[in-house]
């Protein structure tokens, strides 16, 4: 992400406690599309985050060409976690994940060696209770998690596991575009993940990356991964317990490791989930809402919720690991 000129000093953002800053559309109305897309990026350079209530955004369409003109690009998605349903090119549904359960703080697509360095969401219908998308800065986060721990990790690095089958989770195709073996064997080769099929079709896999990085702009050391959010600690008891039963401790469909391979005991995960939960920012969602995420400086996660939810979600600024130092 490059450093945008700053026209949004002047723009009058709102500051709640516990809330992400907020800026009123009306903000913004009448500017031209390069001053305020130039100050909107400006104010995510600056606060890791922002807001644009009023917005309203009401169409995929719409949104779409929002997104297109916000972002330096966006990105298909490969390796996810979840299923999406495609709008447009680069342009997604939320990940489909239960309802009643809560989505743990992430940073996305930080296992894979490609991936976003700017989040886009916009809301189409917001959901009766709960949903939000809640955000945390990742320098916080790292800051005040315990020094041992967090040396073992930068020392280390993590580890994510995966294991694809029929049954549970993404599939092949939904996580490489693709079931064609070869060409997911090609894939992996390129992305330094091992890999080694299963009897019956299944594959399991396992990479390496970097718990902490350095944000390429700000020059800030920032907690870049999702060992909890992928670990099987964060799964409801009952389907880890299930999983578990079923498929074996390395059949999981996903879970993270430290760098090493030791696993990670659930005194770690709890402990990472309240670091994160301390640094949150909530903001209930209302229709035609616009959310802007660095996903490097801020992670993202989202709340249980009642009731129908549209959010949609771009991928913008596509970076690669080595980009990081």
């Amino acid at each position: 992400m490059s450093t945008p000129s700053v026209p949004s000093a002047r723009l009058e953002l709102e500051f709640h406690p516990g809330r992400p800053p907020l800026l009123p559309a009306d903000a913004v109305r009448g500017m031209a599309w390069d001053e305020f897309r130039a100050a909107l990026r400006g104010l995510v350079t600056e606060h890791g985050a922002v807001l644009v209530r009023g917005f309203g955004l009401g169409a995929p369409a719409d949104v779409e060409g929002v997104f297109r003109g916000l972002a330096h690009g966006l990105m298909t998605e490969r390796e996810a976690f979840a299923a999406r349903s495609v709008y447009a090119d680069g342009v997604y549904s939320a990940s489909a994940w239960p309802a009643a359960q809560q989505m743990c703080m992430h940073h996305e697509l930080s296992y894979a060696s490609e991936f976003p360095g700017l989040m886009l969401f916009a809301c189409l219908v917001a959901p009766a209770t709960g949903g939000t998308t809640g955000i945390a800065d990742s320098s916080g986060v790292l800051e005040a998690l315990p020094p041992g721990l967090v040396d073992r990790f930068e020392r280390e690095g993590w580890q994510l596991v995966r294991s694809y089958n029929a049954e549970i989770g993404a599939s092949v195709a939904d996580s490489f575009g693709t079931d064609d073996p070869a060409a997911v064997e090609a894939y992996c080769r390129a992305n330094a993940i091992e890999f080694a099929w299963q009897p019956g079709g299944g594959l399991w896999t396992r990479q390496h990356r970097r718990a902490v990085v350095t944000h390429p702009v700000t020059g800030r050391r920032c907690w870049f991964n999702q060992i909890a959010f992928l670990n099987e600690w964060t799964m409801e008891p009952e389907v880890r317990e299930y999983l578990l039963d079923v498929y074996g401790p390395d059949g999981l469909p996903f879970t993270t490791r430290f760098g090493n391979g030791d696993p990670i005991d659930r005194e770690v995960v709890d402990l990472l989930t309240t670091t994160y939960e301390r640094y949150t920012m909530r903001e209930p969602w209302q229709a035609g809402d616009l959310l802007l995420v660095d996903n490097i400086r801020t992670a993202h996660g989202r709340d249980p919720y009642d009731g129908p939810r549209e959010v949609l979600v771009g991928l913008g600024d596509p970076m690669r690991a080595g980009d990081l130092r």
